[in-house]
């Protein structure tokens, strides 16, 4: 997010914070305040790892809706100002998936705007999901056990390694469901924040929450409420993304039953074909945990 340095289609939204989250490297097993699990941390880690990879696989094959909100706020957080755009995240004919815009009035913001970086944290960093090939990408420091709406969960406080030139990054806390082993819930920002000779570009905490859907934890809400610390002064600012309505997704296939035949034997080219919803993607992701009740 950056200062009001308008272009002609997107507008950027800049913060500058400090993030409360260090990279210490301390074994967690040096801190006698943090009980252990019964198993070890690294087994842990590599297993839900390996659980969001199947989730991210998942996800790929539903469609949903996506209501995002920024909002630029007054000394007393009441709105002056609002950026709000409505997607369908759906596929087309071809079954490539893509992003249909059903509602976007006027932008009303003045002080803030979205860039580029803050349209990709909005699919990848603010969702974050920590997969088994991103994993080494990561130091990941645990915290012990903490419910989340009834739900046991392992925390970790989770940090990049290194900031490589345009990625992006999530640095914050998980919580990670013990039993079902995904991310249930989210606390940090994205990182790196820019600053840079004639551009700023600073991004908010946010808390995203997930809620189980079919047999996977699907994020569902995200919120940020923030100040933006430019140079040329503050902005308070509110963000507010839902993710809702998902749907496997369902391709119609023709299934052909074998050509007709003549007395001969020879195909007459005029075989039986019989319409059948079949899956997009079949991403054979193991046996089904048990659900929440």
């Amino acid at each position: 997010m950056t200062p009001p340095k308008w272009t002609p289609f997107i507008l950027s939204l800049a913060l500058t914070v400090s993030t409360g989250f260090g990279q210490s490297q301390t074994s967690p097993k040096a801190n006698s305040t943090i009980e252990q699990p019964s198993i070890p941390v690294d087994e842990i880690i590599r297993k839900f790892a390996e659980r969001e990879k199947q989730f991210k696989i998942a996800r790929a094959s539903y469609t949903y809706q996506q209501d995002v909100k920024v909002q630029e706020l007054d000394g007393n957080d009441r709105v002056r100002g609002e950026f709000n755009q409505v997607s369908e995240i759906t596929f087309d004919s071809g079954g490539k998936r893509t992003e249909r815009i059903v509602y976007a009035p006027r932008v009303t913001l003045e002080r803030i705007g979205m860039t580029a970086q803050d349209l990709q944290d909005l699919r990848e960093i603010q969702p974050f999901v920590l997969t088994s090939d991103d994993i080494q990408k990561y130091d990941l420091k645990y915290q012990g056990k903490e419910k989340v709406d009834e739900i046991d969960c392992y925390v970790f406080d989770v940090s990049p390694k290194r900031l490589e030139k345009d990625q992006r990054y999530f640095e914050g806390k998980i919580w990670v469901d013990d039993q079902d082993l995904q991310i249930v819930k989210t606390y940090g920002k994205a990182v790196p924040d820019i600053r840079k000779k004639g551009e700023e570009n600073l991004f908010p905490k946010f808390e995203t929450y997930r809620e189980q859907v079919d047999d996977y934890w699907f994020p569902t809400y995200t919120k940020a409420v923030d100040t933006l610390h430019f140079s040329s002064g503050p902005v308070r600012m509110r963000e507010v993304i839902k993710y809702d309505k998902y749907k496997k997704f369902q391709a119609d296939v023709k299934l052909s039953y074998g050509d007709v035949v003549d007395e001969n034997g020879k195909s007459t080219g005029t075989g039986v074909q019989e319409p059948k919803k079949a899956k997009a993607l079949d991403p054979k992701v193991g046996t089904d945990p048990k659900k929440k009740p």
